[in-house]
């Protein structure tokens, strides 16, 4: 497979043409994880996978170093910035800094339980409000061709009838948003922590595969609980697309078959060994420049999971990526002892 990106073109590269965003399977939004180097990482293994920022705030568009907060390489693409807030002008400049950085679509969190995101009046707090979403996604779409989807729940605290589910969708569908992704667990904003909301409220298939014969004019997306391909395909014999999240995180190379089975890719996927290889010229462009080793193998440490001498591979890049001045040859030799075994 092999990837050609430009990598002195960071951390801004050129819009290009539009990448299609309606597509089988993406992997999803994920604090303190689907940052730019995990993003490439995955690149290696799947290249046409939906792939999602993690979530940064409107806000934080607005008065930080956007470079920083949305800079990303070329062949990370197709990739949508996932932007959480509630006011719509500063969604609008979020969704122009989307545009100028050359994001294929954004992303409207109303699904994050976090009491951070609820002091802020966005993320699933944000359900209990469906005019105000749309306000703001009608504010987003007139502001570019950029497509604008929603994550949502399918509920909130006792706001969790299938009825209020539709109400939502179909208030915020009149602004003519049609990529609805649908986590199918309910928000607990109270007493549970955000681990807890993405495990104990129950799952609720269901209500989704309804909310697409509800609404067969729009993209509906499932998320929640998704942890193999083949419950993947399951899923899209009712509903659009499939979104994967920690799965993925824990088991990166279960997505080597993605592109042959949902994308009718015929190329042979890169093996682990040769995703590595093809890893290091980008961890040298990065360290080179300063950027801790440890920022970026800390994403690489279940590359092997399951394979003999994945643990080798997860001590060594654990204990001497933090090390001052580590670099490629860190991985050359995690690699070198679990072709060893």
């Amino acid at each position: 497979m092999g990837l050609t990106a430009d990598l002195d073109a960071t951390p801004q590269p050129s819009p290009g043409v539009a990448r299609p965003i309606e597509v089988p399977l993406s992997l999803a939004p994920m604090m303190d994880r689907t940052d730019r180097h995990y993003r490439y990482f995955m690149r290696q293994i799947s290249r046409h996978t939906l792939l999602y920022t993690e979530m940064v705030t409107a806000q934080a568009i607005h008065y930080g170093d956007r470079d920083h907060l949305l800079g990303f390489t070329a062949d990370e693409r197709p990739l949508v910035l996932q932007v959480g807030g509630d006011n719509p002008a500063l969604l609008v400049e979020a969704t122009r800094a989307a545009v100028d950085f050359g994001y294929d679509a954004i992303n409207l969190n109303v699904g994050c339980p976090s009491d951070r995101v609820q002091s802020g009046n966005f993320g699933a707090c944000l359900m209990t409000q469906p005019q105000r979403v749309a306000e703001a996604v009608a504010a987003m779409r007139a502001a570019s061709s950029l497509p604008v989807s929603v994550k949502h729940r399918i509920g909130v605290d006792d706001l969790d009838r299938y009825e209020d589910m539709v109400n939502f969708v179909g208030t915020v569908a009149q602004t003519g948003c049609r990529h609805f992704t649908v986590h199918a667990r309910k928000a607990w904003l109270q007493g549970l922590s955000p681990k807890d909301n993405r495990t104990v409220p129950p799952l609720r298939y269901g209500d989704v595969y309804r909310l697409k014969q509800d609404f067969p004019h729009l993209w509906i997306e499932i998320n929640g609980g998704i942890v193999s391909l083949d419950q993947a395909t399951t899923h899209l014999n009712r509903v659009d697309g499939v979104m994967m999240g920690r799965a993925a995180y824990d088991n990166p190379y279960l997505f080597a078959a993605v592109d042959q089975r949902f994308f009718g890719v015929n190329e042979t996927p890169l093996t682990r060994a040769q995703i590595v290889e093809a890893l290091l010229p980008y961890i040298d462009h990065w360290t080179s420049r300063g950027l801790k080793l440890n920022k970026i193998t800390r994403h690489l440490l279940m590359l092997f999971a399951g394979q003999p001498g994945s643990r080798h591979w997860r001590r060594i890049l654990t204990e001497e990526s933090c090390k001052p001045n580590a670099g490629v040859e860190v991985v050359q030799r995690a690699l070198q002892a679990v072709q060893s075994v």
